[in-house]
């Protein structure tokens, strides 16, 4: 799986921290608190993938949603961006859904750090 540099930059913050939340505004004035699960790049574009949370910062569901996630440089705030398209939406969802079986045939099977050359 490819990352962009902005998607490697933000997942190494979010390895490296405890849990990155984001808060989100929807259309009606609600705003639900995101726990960050990483940034993937599909089709040169990067989105971000956010677990809603409760008033309890848990998630029952195990519902994601997917935004575009716009970096416009160090001194602005990133912006999600909403995906309308249906073939977009899709294909990060499939990006995911390959994460996820990364993400899972890594803690099923423990891999060398290092080279194999003993």
């Amino acid at each position: 799986m490819e990352f962009s540099k902005i998607a490697t930059d933000m997942n190494t913050k979010i390895e490296n921290d405890e849990q990155m939340t984001v808060d989100v505004e929807l259309d009606g004035g609600e705003v639900i608190t995101c726990a960050i699960i990483i940034v993937l790049t599909v089709n040169s574009k990067d989105y971000i993938v956010l677990l809603p949370l409760d008033k309890n910062g848990q998630n029952n569901d195990g519902n994601v949603w997917f935004y575009e996630f716009i970096y416009k440089g160090e001194d602005e705030d990133p912006e999600l961006g909403y995906i309308s398209d249906d073939a977009e939406y899709e294909a990060v969802a499939e990006a995911f859904n390959l994460y996820l079986d990364d993400v899972e045939f890594d803690e099923l099977v423990e891999l060398p750090e290092e080279g194999l050359d003993g």
